[in-house]
């Protein structure tokens, strides 16, 4: 098929499963127009999009990003997350691909785990041209909180590019495979989906003995049907 092996997440699914509101993404993915003040007149600007996402517009019937964008993006949003304007973001996605002959998704390669802080720093600098209030030093500091080993936690590689992720850490059940079920979410070791568990749970009673039936009738352990609904759930607090 066309896109097996990408995934495919709509940004409604995207926001949910790495807590960026879908708008957020819209303006990072596909850019956005703004009000620009200059001799006392005002025009309209457009801020063109930190990258070209996998999956075509044209192809679907809804903005729908690939697995790799949905990585990108969670690590753009932690550098927003601590404060970092988006120009000096723009420049990092720049100098990335520079230093480490990477085209696309830079962020999210295992070697920017590597190279990130002298990557960081060389962005700042050349942002410092653009006026931008940003103090190299204490952002140096602020940079130590963003890359923590805590972002690649349960990312997967082949070489330097990502290839799987489990979202709930390298010890869960379950993972965004975009080889497998074009991304959604699933058991590893089976290859349910997430959604199926917990819907037959909620069908089922939605109690303790709701996953034990549950469990005999995928043929999982119980702790694995725990983890899904645990999973779902919180992926339905993250939309509200």
């Amino acid at each position: 098929m066309m896109y097996q092996g990408t995934g495919i997440y709509t940004l409604p699914e995207a926001a949910r499963l790495i807590r960026v509101p879908a708008q957020k993404m819209h303006r990072w993915l596909y850019g956005y127009t703004h009000a620009r003040k200059a001799r006392g007149e005002t025009s309209r600007g457009h801020s063109e999009p930190l990258w070209t996402p996998q999956l075509s517009k044209e192809d679907f019937d809804s903005e729908v990003i690939g697995f790799r964008d949905l990585l990108e993006v969670r690590f753009v949003a932690a550098f927003v997350d601590h404060g970092v304007p988006l120009v000096v973001i723009r420049r990092c996605l720049e100098t990335a691909r520079e230093l480490l002959d990477v085209h696309d998704y830079p962020m999210s390669t295992g070697a920017f785990k590597t190279d990130g802080k002298t990557i960081f720093a060389e962005a700042v600098e050349r942002s410092r041209s653009e006026r931008t209030l940003l103090d190299l030093k204490s952002r140096q500091f602020v940079f130590k909180d963003i890359i923590s080993p805590s972002l690649w936690a349960g990312i997967q590689y082949d070489g330097n590019q990502a290839v799987k992720w489990f979202p709930d850490g390298p010890r869960s059940p379950i993972v965004l495979d975009p080889a497998r079920q074009f991304g959604s979410p699933i058991i590893d070791a089976s290859g349910v989906p997430t959604s199926v568990l917990y819907a037959s749970y909620r069908a089922e009673g939605a109690d303790t003995q709701a996953v034990s039936r549950t469990a005999r009738v995928y043929d999982v352990p119980v702790k694995v049907v725990d983890a899904a609904v645990r999973f779902e759930e919180n992926l339905k607090r993250a939309a509200h």
